[in-house]
């Protein structure tokens, strides 16, 4: 339950935007409808599956799942085999129907971590989008067709899982159930934070809970708690039976809203302070939550090794394992918040940069202040851990100086390309020697139990982070594909950044080209499936490395962001100068108008699939040597698949409508639209691109990149074909 970033949007965007998509989905039928697709996954029914059990789910999708042969499943204790498709004999000639539900058995181990796990399949067509599955303690209970109203309540006995749908508007699921006079029982939700990850969906759920006696009195309700999803706690003064009803606040629906609701009387950590922990070594923590004796705690324990981060743990309470719960892991000193007020400039705690600092609000209104010691001109960093691991805390932050005045404010932080709750101020400069102060407190004054934060301060060093756009990449046999890596460069990094990628597949090998130093955003890696490659798929790891050239001694690694610092951001060696830096990969999705986001995902994953739309695309040539202020003529041809007749657009940049989301050619170097034929239509294979290089361009040698051929699946989506590698040259003067 614990997501590191914040959830999309749950709302459409104006009518006009959906009536542009609208249409262009329709104008865009006729040429895509040919076209062979990977599928995307939409919805898993049930979402949730029982630890020590395994459970038959359906997987819908957009587009195919025929012929699906694995099914890969995040994070560990969790395997999953696919159910055969009973499926009619084709006639001679006959075209086999898309397949767009699958039964897919999930098995789970006893001692698996409950939450939220991601999974994907593997298809002649390729990989899938990313799905979501549950892990759950209790018995999975699915809904029954007709549960729409009170008298209907579909009969549970708790503790279960209750999954269902709301699978059109106005649809109400009812639930009845038996509690004890004086029973406490918590109902937690996951239905829209399940949302995020999947492509297809453009409107969100925005569920609403509610627990009613038998005659429709309304005990308690829950909407917003943790995001968009309730959560509810009750403690029955009666015993008797009781309805639950789950619904969207707006009374809309859609077959692919699933949800899951665990209802049990166990006890549930919400919080936990310190929230900041060393692996490898216990740690006790005062716990707050539902059904927790009074000043509860616990003892949580990191494995020894696990890298620096955001982590899910559960904590042991006495003989009893917890949910599992959120943590930052850090090997900088931790200091944890001293007893006693400290909500001034002259009660403020002196600290020792570097270090993470594991407090709480504890009261209404209240903030904590911690003074530092700093000279005109040096810099440092202000991150807060808090309400991406599930806190309550909404954080804002000020640097006051010697005299209690603000300097810097700063609220909400980016983190990759999403915006977040907790606050992340990058780079502040003091303007003078002297004390400062830097004050947390929430945003909107709140306080009390819940309200836990880790806060980071270090001192920033020059650092990058790797982005992959997208998470997966479809091979055939004897075809060529384009992984596009971008750097986001921090604390006035420069250096040129090598690429690497390691995983692949049987049969698929790699040339990993490299992002420029200065102006560079983009790197390409070029990968080949050989002809006999077999239908397989892995997930592969991609990074970067630079040996920046430094004037002083390398300096000693500092702390990387801490949503980032296991997956993206660069860590420096301390044997030489060279950082390294993991790349994360997003997947796109269709957002609200025909927009294309980006949402974090845990892996890329690398599909060869059956041949396909195209067999080949060739160049004339892939060594272009430019002069600076001459072009170059690249002629295209694309071997297409019987009766392939579908438009391709030829490309060296990756893009959609008019945002570029990658450009692999070295600075200076562009194509020129008037001088190139980029459109293929009908049964044309033949195109040209030509290439110039600017009169003021750098020189460079052999800069990968690639050409692709794109197919449009649907607004957003395309199945790319890449050339192979092509070697860009600029020389000098």
């Amino acid at each position: 339950m614990f997501e590191e970033f914040p959830m999309r949007e749950s709302f459409s965007r104006p009518l006009l935007g959906f009536i542009v998509a609208l249409l262009s989905s329709l104008l865009t039928a006729s040429t895509t409808s040919a076209q062979i697709s990977y599928p995307m996954v939409m919805s898993l029914k049930p979402v949730a599956v029982q630890v020590g059990a395994t459970t038959e789910c359906e997987v819908n999708s957009r587009y195919t799942m025929r012929g699906a042969y694995q099914v890969r499943v995040g994070g560990t204790g969790v395997s999953a085999e696919i159910v055969p498709p009973e499926l009619p004999e084709l006639k001679p000639g006959e075209k086999p129907k898309e397949l767009t539900k699958l039964k897919v058995k999930f098995t789970v181990s006893a001692d698996a971590l409950p939450g939220v796990r991601e999974f994907r399949l593997a298809t002649p067509n390729g990989a899938s989008t990313v799905g979501q599955l549950v892990v759950v303690r209790d018995p999975v209970v699915f809904e029954i067709a007709d549960n729409n109203t009170a008298d209907q309540g579909q009969l549970v006995t708790l503790p279960a899982t209750l999954c269902g749908v709301i699978e059109k508007g106005e649809d109400c699921d009812f639930w009845k159930f038996s509690a004890e006079a004086g029973q406490g029982i918590q109902f937690l939700v996951r239905c829209q934070r399940l949302q995020d990850k999947i492509h297809d969906l453009q409107v969100h759920a925005d569920p609403i809970l509610f627990l009613r006696d038998l005659r429709g009195n309304v005990l308690a309700m829950s909407d917003n708690t943790f995001f968009a999803d309730p959560f509810l706690t009750y403690r029955f003064e009666q015993g008797g039976e009781f309805l639950l009803e789950i619904r969207d606040v707006r009374y809309q629906g859609n077959g692919d809203w699933t949800y899951c609701i665990e209802a049990n009387s166990r006890p549930f950590v919400a919080g936990a302070h310190p929230k900041v922990v060393k692996a490898g070594v216990e740690t006790r923590v005062e716990l707050s939550g539902v059904s927790l004796e009074e000043n509860a705690t616990g003892v949580v324990s990191i494995p020894a090794g696990t890298a620096g981060g955001l982590v899910s743990a559960p904590v042991t309470i006495r003989d009893q394992i917890s949910n599992p719960v959120g943590f930052h892991v850090t090997d900088l000193p931790i200091l944890v918040e001293p007893a006693g007020d400290h909500d001034s400039v002259l009660t403020a705690v002196r600290v020792e940069i570097p270090l993470v600092i594991a407090g709480r609000i504890e009261t209404v209104s209240g903030l904590d202040c911690y003074a530092f010691v700093a000279k005109k001109g040096e810099k440092f960093s202000f991150e807060v851990i808090a309400r991406r691991q599930m806190s309550n805390l909404d954080s804002f932050l000020r640097i006051l100086n010697e005299q209690g005045q603000p300097v810097r404010e700063e609220d909400d932080g980016r983190f990759g390309r999403l915006t977040h709750a907790d606050t992340w101020l990058e780079g502040w400069e003091a303007p003078a020697d002297g004390k400062y102060f830097v004050e947390i407190r929430d945003g909107l004054l709140r306080g009390g139990p819940g309200f836990e934060y880790a806060l980071q301060i270090t001192r920033p060093q020059p650092y990058f982070l790797l982005e992959v756009d997208t998470d997966k990449t479809q091979l055939t046999p004897g075809t060529y594909g384009a992984i596009f890596v971008r750097i986001v460069r921090k604390q006035g990094f420069t250096g040129e950044v090598q690429l690497h990628i390691d995983g692949l597949p049987p049969g698929v090998a790699a040339n990993c080209g490299r992002i420029l130093a200065d102006k560079g955003i983009d790197g390409c890696i070029s990968l080949y499936a050989a002809p006999d490659s077999k239908q397989v798929a892995s997930d592969v790891r991609i990074w970067g490395t630079s040996t920046p050239i430094l004037a002083a001694p390398v300096a000693p690694p500092v702390a990387a962001p801490a949503a980032l610092s296991t997956e993206g951001a660069s860590k420096p060696s301390r044997e030489s100068n060279e950082i390294s830096a993991e790349a994360v990969a997003y997947q796109e999705y269709y957002s609200p108008g025909g927009g294309r986001g980006h949402y974090p995902v845990e892996t890329h994953t690398v599909a060869v699939g059956a041949s396909a739309d195209l067999l080949a695309v060739t160049l004339s040539e892939t060594e272009i040597r430019l002069k600076p202020g001459e072009s170059k003529k690249i002629l295209i041809h694309l071997e297409r698949a019987k009766d392939v007749n579908a438009n391709v657009t030829l490309d060296f940049l990756y893009r959609h409508l008019e945002q570029v989301y990658a450009n692999s050619l070295p600075e200076g170097v562009v194509m020129e639209g008037n001088q190139s034929k980029t459109l293929l239509t009908g049964n044309d294979s033949e195109g040209f691109i030509t290439l110039k290089a600017d009169k003021t361009a750098p020189p460079v040698e052999r800069q990968v990149t690639a050409m692709m051929a794109n197919f449009s699946l649907n607004f957003v989506m395309k199945a790319t074909y890449a050339s192979p590698p092509v070697f860009v040259t600029v020389e000098k003067e």
